[in-house]
């Protein structure tokens, strides 16, 4: 029997890159997933070759469904850094990750709004549709971006935002999941 979630709560984990706000998203949809809570959205993970980044991909949670969305060797018109950025991957199986879980999941994760993902209108609005969505959702965000999403979402009244730190976060990802599941020991 899935647990009674608390009334929706929406968090926001930033902290600087490399902080560990992936890992920690990660652990807290294991620890839901444990407590038979439904988990939907969308990952981001680094594509590693050669024990080095060379892109990133992202993964629909649900469907485990995956796409290159930034890569070294692409050929893209949208760059970040030295990546080539595939909007298409974003568009399609980003929003359509985001869309499913609006529909059927108890918590939905949205990791790394970033820089690379406001080049994409549809993207956008999907993240806001999401937010606008009356369940408990889990992003991370860069800390530092000045990005109009980014800055839109940070002045949401009912997001709590929280930052990893090297300190904090094996205990952040616990003190999250308490507060989805409104239980307190």
């Amino acid at each position: 029997m899935p647990r009674r979630l608390a009334a929706p709560v929406k968090i926001g984990i930033t902290g600087l890159p490399g902080s560990g706000k992936t890992q920690t998203l990660l652990r807290i949809i294991q620890l839901l997933e444990q407590e038979g809570v439904k988990v939907g959205g969308m990952v981001t993970e680094p594509i590693v070759e050669k024990q080095r980044r060379t892109g990133f991909q992202i993964t629909d949670w649900m469907t485990k469904e995956t796409a290159v969305f930034a890569h070294e060797g692409m050929k893209s018109r949208v760059r970040s850094g030295r990546f080539g950025v595939n909007l298409l991957a974003l568009e399609d199986l980003g929003t359509r990750s985001l869309a499913e879980a609006r529909e059927s999941a108890d918590v939905i994760v949205i990791d790394e709004v970033g820089k690379m993902e406001v080049e994409s209108e549809t993207f956008t609005k999907s993240v806001t549709d999401t937010l606008d969505a009356n369940k408990s959702i889990v992003m991370t965000l860069h800390k530092k971006s000045r990005n109009p999403l980014l800055q839109d979402i940070r002045r949401r009244d009912e997001l709590r935002l929280l930052e990893v730190t090297p300190v904090n976060k094996n205990l952040l990802a616990f003190k999250i999941v308490r507060l989805l599941t409104g239980r307190s020991h």
